[in-house]
């Protein structure tokens, strides 16, 4: 059974552990060889064992042959730090799910998925994860922590955005990335789910952009739309009620009229996005909501190995 599969089987349980569990299963088990590195054990050197110390690290091994008490002085507790930003702007609770339809064809059922897919893989290594989620207020802030309750946590906290209703909240992007970068002292990996669509000026969200690559963090834009509407605008030409979710403002236009422009304006933005994250050496994917989830996650996965 393939990972679309098992994500329409079990999507309905909207349970996220057990889902985050059986789609990186899936990646596993369907790979011939992991991409992923695994946790280190190899510690920098041997010190003496002195007496009061905790004694679990002791190399009981090398007591047999020197009869000397040595403990093992590791480099680090874990290979990675990783925060994970999600954008919980109403505008990323878009499309409107039909009946039946998987959570994560939705632009927030995706981010949260992903997320928790990450943090699965992340635990699995032994890293630390942190979260933090926006809107036009900075919502939740959790540091990269690695134990099982911190991780229960975020899962929890991410359980929480599908639940909650799309209610009207406006995006503010720029100003929530140069507060999280502020709080991101240790060098990390950074992976942002947004849509990038909000009113502030394109200078300023790319300048946070940019301040999230201080202190030589690796950075990931996961960068999620609704091809169909958001990128082609594909309606049928009859007369329509356009609603902006953020900030509920109307406008009725026939889609054929606008057409032409829209996808040409939208199109030369995504395109700065893209060549901003390049010039940035940030990581750049581009997200339909609607396409293939396993072959999105597994190309990023596999490409991950150039961030461990």
């Amino acid at each position: 059974m393939n990972i679309e599969s098992q994500l329409q089987r079990i999507s309905s349980f909207q349970h996220l552990e057990l889902l985050a569990n059986q789609v990186v299963e899936g990646f596993i088990s369907g790979m011939h060889k992991s991409p992923f590195h695994g946790f280190s054990a190899e510690f920098a050197e041997h010190k003496v064992y002195n007496s009061g110390e905790s004694t679990k690290h002791i190399d009981w091994k090398l007591f047999a042959k020197t009869d000397r008490l040595y403990t093992k002085r590791f480099e680090e507790e874990t290979n990675l730090r990783c925060h994970l930003i999600v954008d919980n702007s109403s505008s990323m609770h878009y499309p409107k799910l039909k009946d039946g339809q998987p959570f994560y064809e939705s632009k927030i059922g995706f981010s949260v998925l992903a997320s928790a897919v990450l943090m699965n893989l992340l635990k699995k290594q032994r890293d630390a994860v942190g979260l933090s989620l926006y809107s036009d207020t900075y919502e939740y802030y959790a540091p990269e922590k690695g134990s099982d309750r911190h991780h229960r946590m975020l899962l929890s906290k991410l359980e929480e955005i599908l639940d909650s209703p799309a209610t009207t909240k406006t995006t503010d992007t720029s100003t929530f990335l140069h507060q999280i970068a502020e709080k991101i002292h240790r060098r990390s990996m950074i992976v942002l789910f947004t849509d990038m669509l909000q009113t502030d000026d394109d200078s300023k969200l790319f300048n946070a952009l940019q301040h999230l690559k201080h202190d030589k963090h690796k950075v990931v834009l996961f960068h999620v739309i609704d091809d169909k509407t958001e990128l082609h605008f594909d309606y049928d030409n009859v007369p329509r009620k356009f609603i902006d979710i953020e900030n509920g403002e109307e406008v009725t236009l026939f889609a054929d009229n606008v057409k032409e422009i829209y996808e040409k304006n939208v199109a030369a933005y995504f395109k700065k996005i893209a060549e901003t994250c390049i010039q940035n050496k940030i990581k750049y994917v581009p997200v339909n909501v609607g396409a293939d989830f396993e072959k999105i996650l597994t190309t990023y996965l596999v490409e991950k190995q150039s961030f461990g």
